[in-house]
């Protein structure tokens, strides 16, 4: 019985329940997924009605990263739209685009959504192709994978290859929040457990939960180096010929042959699903576990293994081998650094500075296991201008804030260009012109509306200026009066100059470390087309707007580096180090 003037829960439910499915579905529009879990936390009936996979898609299509098309595609990778979500939630703080300081040339991952995950894809420093920047395929390498199980779950694999063969290294994934700006590749300490978790606790053979957990960011340098080195080397797996097909979809250019594409994504992704058990992601038997290493295998010589794994089980800890690949260490395992900025614990860096490194024989001591991880975190990092400072002595992949464009900042964005004039594909007399890419974004300065164009990839053999230069800033606020020095476009038609501003182009200053400037002009023609030009010398580069998503379905797959140099490549360089490697380049390209 009901209150005069009160409302009827029963009644309201009763509501609910009366809607059709795809009304509800539009109306879950305007939740949050958390509102339609607490929604089926209410009753039976609601609980039901919020589970209906409708009310899913909806809730995937609201995240914005995929496609509608290509989430009913997904489906049938896993349990339920709900998961699809559970995952698209996970990883929607990677999408887009990562960079490092080395090498200067640029070092570009660009994330984006595969099939059923995300994939981490390295753009190649490359000159521009015969078919230009559109229509050419770009150079790219993969770098890693987070791939959703059968309930959305997911899980780190990193790619790297060595002696001509393609290797996957499993890990775990860290939880991240929406304002990550960090990816840190690290060894993480796990309990051990032996069958199942609370028959082993009631056992007492679990990990000793009174020690302290060392973080990974407290050991050296060269100790972070050689753990990381030797658990990859551990975890590794050869990638079976069934599983080098495509990482992502390809641009849909007919049902037929897109149909076929996805057969081969589903194949792959069941392959991995066999290979590193996705339904079953928790470690339950150290002894057979592909994905964890005991520190007991760091601290004496494991039978088991092959006389590589000693002679690298003798390496990491006595410092003992090649003086090539090791620092070798006089005072045995004991690391007394300098004063580093090291990633504590917690998911931001405090700024303070550890006096010394603790030791190799600590940080293993600390859990029974250990597992190559991959750590989204966010870290108060300084910036000049629109380029993060990045310390020297992390595994990491810093993430560049993309701006949007806007009625009030229209050049947002990334574009990618080349010198030279007329823009576009490369003459017969010129055939290989260096492919730059820059980020275009906004800042105020004196009351004055900025635009920064952060160069992120340069396409030369060896480097013109150092990696986040800003190759030009102009005043948005003061047109230029300057004429454009040509009168015609590669195809002989007129310019049509829409806006012009004035601004600084980057030149030599003092050394390569610290460039200068030398005035120039920006201008914009009506297709969209920028233009740079330096007033002095009349070098001119011009930009058009990319799409790098589009660009890398079309593109050209690469072999990649060994895993740890694959993610994050802390040697100084100036050149291309990607074509460095011996096993760069030297083999076809995989199927597409």
């Amino acid at each position: 019985m009901s209150v005069p003037g009160t409302i009827d829960s029963n009644s309201n439910s009763s509501l609910f329940l009366s809607l059709p499915d795809d009304v509800f579905a539009m109306v879950s529009r305007f939740l949050l997924p958390r509102d339609v879990c607490s929604l089926s936390l209410c009753c039976r009936s609601l609980y039901a009605l919020a589970a209906c996979e409708k009310v899913w898609l909806t809730q995937c299509d609201m995240v914005g990263i995929v496609p509608h098309k290509d989430l009913v595609d997904w489906r049938t990778g896993v349990s339920s739209y709900k998961a699809i979500c559970r995952f698209l939630l996970n990883i929607k703080p990677l999408i887009g685009i990562w960079v490092h300081q080395n090498p200067e040339l640029g070092n570009l991952v660009y994330v984006m959504p595969g099939f059923v995950s995300v994939v981490g894809c390295r753009i190649i420093p490359q000159e521009l192709g015969p078919m230009g920047i559109h229509d050419g395929p770009i150079l790219w390498a993969p770098v890693f994978e987070i791939i959703g199980d059968f309930d959305g779950s997911p899980t780190f694999f990193l790619h790297g290859r060595e002696k001509g063969l393609d290797y996957i290294c499993h890990g775990s994934f860290k939880s991240i929040n929406k304002s990550c700006n960090v990816l840190l590749l690290e060894v993480e300490p796990r309990e051990k457990c032996i069958g199942n978790r609370e028959n082993s606790r009631l056992q007492g053979v679990v990990g000793n939960n009174n020690k302290a957990m060392v973080p990974f960011g407290r050991l050296s340098l060269s100790d972070r180096k050689k753990l990381l080195e030797f658990t990859t080397r551990h975890v590794r797996q050869l990638v079976p010929n069934m599983a080098m097909g495509p990482l992502f979809p390809r641009l849909r250019d007919g049902y037929e042959n897109f149909q076929k594409e996805l057969v081969l994504l589903r194949g792959r992704r069941e392959i991995l699903s066999q290979m590193y058990r996705l339904d079953h992601s928790q470690v339950h038997n150290i002894e057979n576990s592909e994905e964890a290493v005991g520190p007991k295998q760091l601290e004496q010589d494991d039978r088991r293994k092959s006389i590589e794994c000693s002679r690298a089980l003798t390496i990491l800890l006595d410092g003992e081998g090649s003086d090539t690949q090791y620092n070798k260490r006089k005072n045995g395992v004991k690391f007394w650094g300098s004063l580093k900025q090291m990633l504590g614990g917690s998911s931001s860096n405090n700024g303070r500075h550890e006096k010394k490194h603790v030791r190799l024989e600590e940080f293993l001591g600390s859990n029974d296991t250990i597992m190559l991880t991959l750590k989204a975190s966010t870290v108060k990092l300084s910036a000049y201008r629109a380029w993060p400072n990045m310390p020297e002595s992390w595994f990491a992949l810093y993430k560049m804030p993309l701006q949007d464009p806007t009625e009030d900042q229209v050049y947002a964005g990334l574009w990618g260009g080349t010198f030279g004039w007329p823009p576009g594909k490369p003459s017969e007399d010129k055939p290989g012109k260096a492919l730059f890419f820059l980020l275009l974004s906004y800042e105020e300065s004196h009351g004055q509306q900025l635009l920064i164009a952060t160069k992120i990839l340069e396409g030369t053999h060896y480097v013109l200026h150092p990696n986040g230069s800003a190759m030009f800033i102009v005043n948005i606020n003061e047109p230029s009066s300057e004429p454009f020095p040509w009168n015609s476009d590669a195809d002989s038609y007129p310019i049509n100059i829409k806006h012009s501003f004035t601004g600084e182009g980057i030149a030599n200053g003092y050394g390569f470390r610290y460039p200068g400037s030398k005035p120039g002009s920006l201008f914009e023609f009506q297709d969209g087309v920028l233009a740079f030009i330096w007033k002095d010398s009349r070098s001119v580069l011009t930009l058009q707007r990319l799409n790098l998503q589009q660009l890398l379905k079309k593109g050209e797959r690469v072999p990649c580096l060994p895993p740890i140099t694959n993610f994050s490549c802390l040697t100084k360089s100036y050149s291309n180090v990607f074509t460095g490697f011996p096993d760069a380049y030297t083999s076809s390209s995989s199927p597409r």
